[in-house]
């Protein structure tokens, strides 16, 4: 059974992005046009899961399903779009999870979505905060059951999300 841990920040999380980011990369090669670090551990100082949350951007989204192989070699599951049209997913380690990745192909509103959100809390200490104390305390009060989890931080999360695609397209964007 998978436990819900949210820990303090850890400098770590950018070396282990930067790692596995470098596997991914001879995996897809010349498919990859860019790979972000995404999710609360790419948060400076925000309390998280202390699972590395991986984006990278190809410019065909299909072909991925080639490379599926080549990810279990590496430890990955491949979950599919697993609920996100033009996603492909990808979980590392079973109840210990260390990695997701979550592939999208250019010009996918997911991409922004998710790079609004981790800039967002990036240049917003205060919802930084909050938003890691949420979490913890959901963690406390859900241990063992990541979907009750994941329901409690929905309206905080989709509240700041909301925030932060304006603000990111006005302050980024324009």
């Amino acid at each position: 059974m998978r436990k819900v841990e949210v820990c303090s920040y850890n400098e770590k999380w950018v070396l282990m992005f930067a790692e596995e980011a470098e596997k991914l990369k001879q995996i897809f090669g010349e498919e990859i046009v860019d790979i972000y670090h995404i999710g609360s551990t790419s948060v400076q100082w925000l309390k998280a899961k202390p699972i590395i949350d991986i984006m990278p951007v190809v410019y065909d989204i299909h072909i991925v399903d080639s490379y599926n192989d080549e990810m279990e070699k590496i430890g990955y599951k491949c979950k599919g779009e697993n609920g996100i049209p033009g996603r492909r997913y990808f979980q590392k380690g079973e109840d210990n999870r260390s990695h997701h990745a979550h592939i999208y192909q250019v010009g996918s509103p997911e991409i922004n979505r998710h790079l609004a959100f981790r800039d967002y809390l990036r240049n917003h200490p205060d919802i930084k905060k909050n938003y890691g104390e949420l979490k913890e305390k959901l963690a406390q009060q859900f241990p063992y059951d990541v979907e009750s989890y994941i329901n409690g931080k929905d309206h905080f999360v989709k509240e700041i999300e909301a925030k932060a695609m304006n603000w990111y397209q006005t302050t980024k964007h324009n």
